[in-house]
């Protein structure tokens, strides 16, 4: 009986760091706050995470499209959040190795009214 405990005890553990790991932010640059400017592609309202799909113009002048990790389904942001063809101002914490992806923060819409998993900074 006390082995099976031991092996139960062992395997919450490891079931349990797993479980952290996909949660992790680690990715992200929370000490950075970018503000991107572009219009929305699509809206993935989707368990675990939402998803925001932005097309934004690089330095190059060619679109550029940023996935931003949102909250789950539930949370501050409904399905009706976003359309496509949105303009929109998101701010966000952008991923440390320079992808274009990153965590949601507030998106500001051109009538003022703002949606967002966290306060403005």
């Amino acid at each position: 009986m006390i082995n099976l405990r031991w092996i139960l005890c062992t395997a919450s553990l490891a079931l349990a760091g797993a479980a952290s790991a996909h949660h992790s932010g680690a990715m992200f640059d929370v000490n950075k706050d970018v503000t991107l400017e572009g219009t929305v592609k699509g809206w993935d309202f989707t368990a675990p995470h939402s998803w925001l799909h932005v097309i934004t113009t690089g330095p190059d002048g060619k679109p550029v499209e940023w996935s931003l990790e949102g909250g789950p389904p539930g949370g501050l942001l409904r399905k009706d959040s976003f359309k496509a063809g949105d303009k929109v101002s998101v701010q966000i914490h952008p991923m440390k190795d320079g992808r274009p992806a990153g965590t949601l923060g507030v998106a500001t819409f051109p009538d003022g009214h703002k949606v967002g998993v966290r306060p403005p900074t």
